[in-house]
Parts: structure tokens; sequence; C-alpha cells
């Protein structure tokens, strides 16, 4: 991918740190740089790779053409926690933006989103701002009807749990204040970490903008996300809920 800047361009002060969990994509992880680029370049302070042991070469390779293509934008981090979650952790605290991008490197979460996320979160720099795929319309692509009715379940039963508005907390494509993030006891590693980033949040009475997007299955690569693991967002969820709000916040030292 060739990056050609011809003229300065005057950066945000709302500055954004790109987080991308690599396993087996190569051709859409360089297209979600590629396009949240021509979009958004001058509120990107960095794209945060995050690879492991698991990561294939293939994919490490397209994560090292994007560094080289990006010099001092693209990083390549070695995770240190595993799974999922993990990655995810270890990227908020190599963060040197003002706020965080929660989203994946499949073209599962639309990088046109970006803009919708960044004109909210400049209006309301301590909020988060997170997708629906439930508002103004069903927008899921791909998605198997039985898990579609599950979620709408799960998402009706923990709406009502938090007394919220919100219509959809699983969907893990989010913008977070960076010292917000840094500033929780995050205690999950797999998959229900994601849904642990809005409930904790919650529970701590941040605000929270919902922005209208849309989820397409993946073409490249195999999900990661067993479907009994999605049982334990239930455990999460109870869990959270009744946990008292400053045992949410990270012990100061």
């Amino acid at each position: 991918m060739k990056t050609t800047m011809t003229t300065p361009v005057e950066r945000s002060p709302l500055c954004l740190t790109i987080i991308l969990p690599a396993m087996d994509e190569t051709w859409s992880l360089r297209e979600t740089v590629q396009r949240i680029e021509t979009t958004n370049h001058a509120d990107v302070l960095e794209y945060l790779i995050v690879v492991c042991k698991y990561t294939t070469p293939d994919c490490r390779s397209v994560a090292e053409e994007l560094a080289i293509s990006l010099p001092g934008q693209v990083r390549v981090l070695e995770q240190r926690l595993p799974f999922l979650g993990g990655a995810v952790r270890d990227a908020f605290d190599e963060a040197r933006g003002t706020h965080v991008v929660m989203m994946a490197s499949d073209l599962e979460t639309d990088p046109a989103t970006i803009p919708l996320m960044v004109a909210e979160a400049k209006r309301r720099p301590s909020a988060i701002i997170t997708a629906t795929r439930w508002k103004d319309g069903v927008r899921f692509e791909g998605y198997d009807w039985l898990k579609l009715v599950l979620n709408r379940v799960f998402q009706g039963f923990f709406t009502l749990l938090y007394f919220s508005r919100l219509t959809d907390l699983t969907f893990a494509y989010r913008l977070l204040p960076t010292a917000l993030v840094r500033s929780i006891c995050w205690e999950e590693l797999k998959h229900p970490f994601l849904f642990e980033t809005i409930i904790k949040p919650m529970r701590l009475g941040i605000e929270v903008v919902e922005v209208p997007s849309s989820w397409k299955v993946r073409r490249e690569g195999v999900t990661h996300n067993t479907f009994l693991t999605n049982f334990v967002y239930f455990r999460t969820g109870l869990k959270t809920r009744f946990t008292p709000r400053h045992k949410i916040l990270k012990v100061k030292k």
C-alpha cells in the first residue's frame, strides 16, 4: 500500500490509536488501514497492530509492510497477555493517542463508521462512542439467524438489567478515552472482555453515545470465538452488574 501526502495535514486535538488485533488477516488488514487513512488521516496518531505466536507469517508480513509504508504511524506490537482480550489490554497500555478505537482487522467492523465516531467524540471527548447494528434497522449481513435471535434476547436482558437505552452492548467497535481504559480494572482475557469494555464504564456512569454501523461476515480467515464462549458473557454481565463501583477502578498507588 502506498500512501502519498502532498501537503501537510493539521492534526486534530483528538488523536486516535487504532487497535487492530491480527491473526490471519492479510488483504482485509491492509484494506482496513487504507480506508481509515482515506477518511481520517488527520485524526489518527497511530495504528497498533497486535500480533501473537499464532499470527500467520502472511499476516505478519502485511503488518510489517504497513509499518514501512506508514513509518512512525504503524506499530507492530507483540502481545504479552493471552487471547483477544489480552491483545486489546496490552494495546491499551501502549496507546499514545488521546482515544483508542477497538475494531476488527477483517472488515467485520466497517471503517466507514470512523468519521461518525470521530464527529461525536469531538463533541463529547469524555464519552464512549460505540457502534450499533440494531439502530435504524437491522444491520447484519451473513449472520446466522439463530445467533441473531439470541443476540437480540441478550441485548434486551442486559439493557433492562443495567437500566440502559443502548441497543448493542456486544458489538465491540468502540472509541474510548485512553485515560478511562487505563483507569479500569479489567478482568477478562477472552472474547467476553469485549462486553466488559462497555458494561464497566456504564457502571461508572460514563456517557455512551451510539452511532449506526453494519456488520458483514468476514471473507478472510476464521472466527476464533466459539459458540459456547458466548454463554460466558452472562457470567461477566451479571458479575459486573453487582460489583461495587469502587472495585471497578484500579487502586491508585
